[in-house]
């Protein structure tokens, strides 16, 4: 039963990014791409990752997409853009995306050795030096611990790199008013 539902989430996943890639509309492109994040997530599911799933529905599909269909919609990009430069972007995209599918398959079916596996190492050490520290486990709280102490100067740069991208997209699409 896991088989079926694994070969079911994935090939939805595989379908609507390919309809991400050749759908002539952005906001049906879009809402494909949520139909990815959230086939994704199934994945995740069945791989008894059930915090990677929520995160990624949370902030994937929810609050990105909501910015990136926001984006869309205020830019109106279906607009100004021109059917030769269009077409263009397009063939060389998908010329990109086949070169790396293919990539990608000669790698996986090649019989030279893979990239060696990390050592797994300890979330985050004691500073004291008394008793263990944090074991290795996925819970929530020991993400949440390293996230907001030893990862903190990063995920704050990254909401301070949104915000500036958020703040750029209202410059660029607020419309000159003639006085």
């Amino acid at each position: 039963m896991t088989d079926l539902l694994f070969y079911l989430f994935a090939a939805i996943m595989l379908v609507s990014a390919l309809f991400v890639v050749i759908s002539p509309n952005v906001v049906t492109g879009a809402m494909c791409m949520i139909i990815s994040f959230v086939a994704t997530a199934a994945l995740f599911v069945l791989l008894e990752a059930y915090f990677l799933a929520v995160l990624q529905i949370l902030v994937y599909a929810g609050a990105v997409m909501v910015i990136f269909l926001f984006i869309i919609m205020l830019l109106d990009a279906d607009k100004d853009s021109s059917q030769l430069l269009k077409d263009k972007m397009t063939l060389a995209g998908s010329i990109a995306g086949f070169a790396l599918l293919v990539v990608l398959i000669c790698a996986a079916f090649a019989g030279g050795e893979h990239l060696p596996e990390p050592p797994l190492l300890p979330v985050v050490e004691n500073p004291s030096g008394e008793g263990p520290g944090i074991p290795y486990t996925t819970s929530a709280k020991s993400f949440g611990y390293s996230l907001f102490t030893k990862y903190m100067l990063p995920f704050q740069v990254a909401g301070f790199l949104l915000l500036a991208a958020m703040i750029g997209v209202i410059v660029v699409s607020k419309k000159q008013q003639e006085n």
